[in-house]
């Protein structure tokens, strides 16, 4: 399988799949915000019955999820109020920060990967409404040869392979290596 993802398939396609992560979930995002979706990832927009999606993230790692977070930059203050809500967060999610991330990759359970251009933001994943969100666009599959080229490229920047000789150590406030 592969699909061509846009605008709010998004979050009906990629935000209902990382809700139902069972063993892995990676996220890598230039950009965080304070992303609100349906309890149960459901296909629909209504914002009143919306929970932070950071519930979700403690969700799954109660559950064991392996659940990696990197990201160019620390995330805006109602971002950061949700996650004080949840202290697991801070003990049990791992989390990167490196000012050249520009990439959006998602990749579930070591079976399915999302590359595409949405940040992991309300507007870039399609929760708000269709006059606010972004014009986003990506591709959701199943081929192990772009899974394991995402995760590959992925785990490089998280071990910091690219770190002794990063240009941007004077921006890198959260030194891999």
């Amino acid at each position: 399988m592969t699909q061509y993802i846009a605008d709010i398939d998004h979050y009906n396609q990629v935000i209902a799949r990382m809700c139902k992560a069972r063993r892995l979930l990676w996220i890598a995002t230039a950009d965080l915000k304070d992303l609100y979706i349906l309890p149960d990832g459901a296909k629909s927009t209504l914002r009143n019955q919306a929970i932070p999606f950071l519930q979700v993230l403690r969700d799954l790692l109660k559950k064991g999820v392996e659940l990696r977070l990197l990201h160019a930059k620390e995330p805006g203050t109602a971002f950061r109020e949700d996650f004080d809500k949840y202290p697991q967060l801070w003990s049990k999610l791992e989390r990167r920060l490196c000012p050249r991330v520009h990439m959006k990759i998602i990749a579930i359970d070591s079976e399915v990967v999302y590359i595409g251009s949405a940040n992991l933001t309300g507007a870039g994943m399609g929760m708000k409404s269709a006059s606010n969100r972004n014009f986003e666009a990506g591709i959701l599959t199943d081929e192990p040869g772009f899974i394991d080229s995402a995760m590959s490229h992925f785990d490089s920047i998280w071990e910091g392979s690219h770190c002794k000789t990063c240009g941007r150590k004077d921006f890198c406030h959260d030194r891999i290596k």
